[in-house]
């Protein structure tokens, strides 16, 4: 019997009525606010990209300069996520969260003072290293509230808070770069990042306060109510068999190995798009700051919908391969032909624009189903460093893919090149899934 099979078997006897009622109140406490915390966090992770329309002329960068420092953020990820999620299991989910949150916000604020590509790409480094945390561990959380056929559908709303942060942070941006240019000696991206870093810092304070580690913490539930969550876990836990819980066996797991290469290579599309989508916009003939927010907003858009949509149907078609492939190889055609109209200056820029929103939406899409995949063959302490590791490893590719399109910039004047190896990259993403997740997942069964 398949993983699938079995979930539905257990879960067939179940009131649905009731369990449907009590993840309702779960998912109305927890998802709104633990949203918020993913726009802000967003917020001050992208607005990079919309400061450097303005600062590298300010501060004399190159575009080379500008791709080592948005994709430098990733370094301290790689080295401060797995180390953050162990500290989760110890100390819980509100105080890690609570000092993630106020670090990045601070670090943010920072940038402000900028003068140096050191400077710069240090800030971006403990910015990185501040942030790690967060997404590996809300990816843990939700583990400890969520059966496994919610949590496509819960991730994939809180995933669409960084399409949501795409549609605020545009305009924003675009509007904040412009109104205040000038105010007080400052130029308009120094107030970016202080406009944008104060809201974290506070937000860090309200979650100590607000979020609860576990259900059986929670006082917002009836005893009746914290009863259905715990069941309706143990029956997921049993339903999905024995995994590995020993952390100790990732670093030789070959499915780990595979997961990390699937998540690397649709990461090189998800950064590229991410850093240097004001960049595009421009390229593609669009030159107002406050319009460039705009066009990225309303990109955005497609691209919360995508998540929010693609994980709901994947869980309640109770798949994931096909759920993940297709919307990536969607996004990785159309990121090849947006390089291609970005090549020629005479094409429409609203077939290159509409392109691009095409890529996005396809990249976002996939990304709240990848993480169904680690939950097949982890569970316990192997679960928490593992989700970590293969986060922290996969985003080396914000590293290299900002990098690598900054330096196609600087050496040939266009982002097509590089945006053509980023594309041919996200497609393989797809194919992993379909060639090997297939097998595994069949052995598994056996």
């Amino acid at each position: 019997m398949s993983v699938t099979e079995q979930n539905a078997s257990v879960y067939s006897g179940a009131d649905a009525s009731i369990e449907d009622a009590v993840y309702r109140k779960v998912s109305w406490r927890l998802l709104p606010f633990l949203c918020i915390l993913w726009v802000l966090a967003w917020l001050d992770r992208v607005n990079i990209g919309f400061a450097k329309l303005q600062m590298l002329d300010t501060l004399k960068f190159s575009e080379a300069v500008y791709g080592l420092g948005a994709g430098i953020f990733f370094l301290g990820y790689f080295f401060f996520e797995v180390p953050s999620n162990a500290l989760l299991q110890k100390i819980g989910a509100k105080k890690t969260i609570m000092r993630i949150t106020i670090g990045w916000g601070i670090i943010c604020i920072l940038q402000s003072f900028i003068r140096t590509p050191t400077q710069f790409y240090l800030l971006r480094f403990l910015l990185g290293a501040f942030e790690a945390g967060f997404y590996p561990g809300i990816i843990l959380y939700r583990t400890y509230w969520y059966p496994s056929s919610r949590r496509a559908r819960a991730f994939g709303t809180f995933m669409s808070a960084s399409a949501i942060a795409g549609v605020l942070g545009g305009p924003l941006a675009g509007s904040i770069m412009t109104s205040m240019d000038g105010m007080g000696g400052h130029h308009g991206w120094q107030w970016l990042f202080v406009i944008e870093g104060i809201p974290s810092i506070l937000a860090g304070v309200v979650a100590f306060f607000y979020m609860t580690d576990r259900p059986d913490q929670a006082r917002w539930l009836t005893v009746s109510e914290k009863q259905v969550v715990q069941n309706i876990l143990e029956q997921d836990k049993r339903a999905l068999g024995e995994r590995g819980h020993d952390w100790r066996t990732l670093f030789r797991n070959p499915k780990v190995w595979l997961l990390i290469a699937i998540f690397f290579c649709l990461l090189c599309a998800n950064s590229a798009l991410t850093f240097w989508i004001p960049t595009i916009i421009r390229d593609a003939g669009f030159g107002s700051t406050f319009v460039i927010g705009w066009i990225a907003a309303f990109a955005y858009v497609f691209g919360a919908a995508g998540m929010i949509l693609n994980g709901a149907r994947s869980d309640r078609n109770k798949e994931v391969r096909w759920h993940f492939a297709v919307p990536a190889a969607c996004g990785a055609l159309a990121m090849a032909a947006m390089a291609a109209m970005l090549g020629f200056s005479s094409m429409a820029p609203a077939f290159t624009i509409a392109a691009m929103v095409v890529a996005l939406a396809g990249t976002m899409s996939a990304i709240p189903v990848f993480w169904q995949l680690p939950n097949l063959y982890l569970a316990g302490s192997a679960a928490a460093i593992g989700v970590a590791l293969i986060n922290s490893v996969s985003n080396l590719a914000g590293f290299g893919a900002p990098y690598v399109l900054g330096l196609v910039k600087s050496a040939t004047g266009s982002l097509s090149p590089g945006l053509y190896l980023v594309a041919a990259i996200e497609l393989v993403a797809a194919a992993l899934v379909i060639v090997f997740i297939v097998h595994a997942r069949r052995s598994k069964e056996c």
